[in-house]
C-alpha cells in the first residue's frame, strides 16, 4: 500500500470519526430539546393546577387514557415528574459537555481544524 493510499485511509478514518462526534452531540442536543419542553409543559399545568382546591376535579392523561382525579391527587405526581425532568436535563446536560470535552481533546490530538462552507 502506498503512502497516499495510507493517508488518504486516516483522513477517510478521521472524518467518519468526527462526523460521529457531530451525529452523537446532534442528538443529545435533541433529547435536550425534548426533555425541555416536556418539563416546560409540566410547570405550566403545574402554575394552573397549584392554586385551585385540592378537591376540584381535573383530568390526567395516563397511558393514552384520560383519568377522571382531584387536584390533590395530581399535583404531587406532576412535582415528583417535574423533578424527574429536572435530573433528566442534568444529566444530559453533563453528558453533553463531556462529549464536547472529548471531541476538543481528539481534534486537537489529531490537529484537527474544520473549514466552513
Amino acid at each position: 500500500m502506498s503512502q497516499q493510499q495510507m493517508s488518504a485511509r486516516k483522513q477517510q478514518e478521521l472524518q467518519t470519526q468526527y462526523s460521529n462526534y457531530k451525529n452523537n452531540l446532534q442528538q443529545i442536543a435533541q433529547k435536550i430539546g425534548d426533555v425541555e419542553q416536556e418539563a416546560e409543559e409540566h410547570k405550566l399545568v403545574l402554575e394552573t393546577l397549584e392554586p385551585l382546591p385540592g378537591e376540584r376535579k381535573c383530568f390526567r392523561l395516563i397511558n393514552g387514557v384520560l383519568v377522571e382525579r382531584t387536584v390533590k391527587d395530581v399535583v404531587p405526581a406532576l412535582r415528583m415528574n417535574s423533578d424527574g425532568l429536572k435530573k433528566v436535563l442534568d444529566d444530559l446536560l453533563k453528558q453533553y459537555k463531556l462529549k464536547q470535552d472529548e471531541m476538543e481533546k481528539w481534534k486537537k490530538k489529531n490537529n484537527i481544524q474544520v473549514v466552513q462552507q
